[in-house]
């Protein structure tokens, strides 16, 4: 048994979690295998890292998608790249998420992914939502949106040297003067493309405003395959709600995991008309311990880790001195250390 394997059998129960991972279905369509479970964990730059997905999945996520991998990198030989792209132990599977302008590198790099990861790996997803300038500015991201044939050309290439379904993540256009993403959709789904992923913002938004949650509808009603919803799903209440507002087949959570692994299960029992079950100060604490410990069992940089104290301790009392002690923190002994008080405080105080 890997020690991130250990380490999650010892602490999930205590954090409300499960240490049984439930695979992504292997049978049926990519709707029907959706079906199953529709609440996906979102691909996130410098946050969905091997013990990142494990928390998710621990929490009810059907699937957690790797960090945007760069197909350059897999060219050039990186072995930090890999890093990226392979799921780490006890992980059943995992989405990858490739970005890129170059037809024939996405395809080198997706032979490479589906030799290597075999039967871990359950898609491939083709990032052309990204609105950051540094990757727009090479023609990558939100930028294939301009340009929909070199898109489709990339998807058409992908599928070809493929194992597994490849699907694409997309925005509502590049500048807020002009939707696209319909017929944008249309156009990758004849490329070959198994499903959509939509964020309702356009790539100027980057991540301020209000997602349009009316443009998911517009592309569920555009394709036949399955459409999978994101944006502004800031809990469970409002990943099931999309789901029924939009049409969408799945929803991809992204900043609403922060420091909220339970939103998964949560918006299943949300859509199966249950009460949310939240968790209690203990389990938080639990949790980010839990979270901070598969940092280091899966050799993550612990700096990680201040963020994620943010995340974890959000609401409770003196949470900003506690993180202020967090962002000091440097070794797995500092941070358990400031756990361990707030936990103390907490008791003391009675806080449930």
């Amino acid at each position: 048994m890997s020690k991130a394997s250990e380490v999650l059998l010892a602490g999930a129960r205590s954090a409300g979690l499960s240490s049984e991972l439930v695979p992504f279905p292997h049978d049926g369509t990519l709707a029907e295998r959706l079906s199953a479970n529709p609440f996906l964990m979102a691909p996130m730059a410098g946050v969905s890292d091997a013990a990142y997905r494990l928390m998710a999945r621990a929490g009810g996520a059907a699937l957690a998608y790797s960090e945007m991998v760069s197909v350059a990198g897999i060219h050039y030989g990186g072995e930090k790249t890999w890093k990226l792209v392979e799921p780490g132990d006890p992980e059943p599977d995992i989405a990858v998420q490739l970005f890129g302008s170059k037809p024939e590198q996405f395809a080198e790099a997706v032979a490479a992914i589906c030799a290597r990861l075999g039967s871990r790996l359950v898609l491939i997803d083709v990032n052309m939502a990204c609105p950051v300038p540094k990757v727009v500015r090479k023609g990558e991201g939100s930028a294939l949106l301009d340009t929909p044939e070199l898109a489709a050309r990339i998807v058409r290439t992908c599928v070809t040297e493929a194992t597994v379904p490849v699907t694409v993540k997309i925005r509502r256009g590049r500048t807020c003067e002009r939707e696209v993403a319909p017929d944008f959709a249309r156009a990758m789904e004849q490329a070959g493309a198994s499903a959509v992923a939509v964020h309702g913002r356009f790539g100027a938004q980057l991540y301020r405003g209000e997602a349009d949650w009316a443009a998911v509808r517009r592309v569920a009603k555009a394709v036949e395959v399955p459409v999978i919803g994101s944006g502004d799903v800031s809990g469970p209440e409002e990943a099931a709600r999309m789901l029924g507002e939009t049409g969408a087949a799945a929803v991809m959570v992204a900043r609403g995991t922060y420091g909220d692994p339970w939103v998964f299960a949560n918006a299943r029992r949300v859509l199966a008309g249950q009460d949310v079950v939240r968790p209690t100060v203990a389990q938080r604490l639990a949790a980010l311990e839990l979270h901070v410990r598969l940092l280091d069992a899966t050799g993550a940089h612990l700096a990680r880790a201040r963020s994620l104290a943010g995340w974890y301790l959000r609401g409770m009392p003196n949470a900003a001195c506690w993180r202020n002690r967090a962002v000091g923190c440097g070794t797995l002994d500092e941070y358990l250390s400031v756990i361990d008080a707030v936990s103390v405080q907490a008791a003391q105080a009675d806080v449930r």
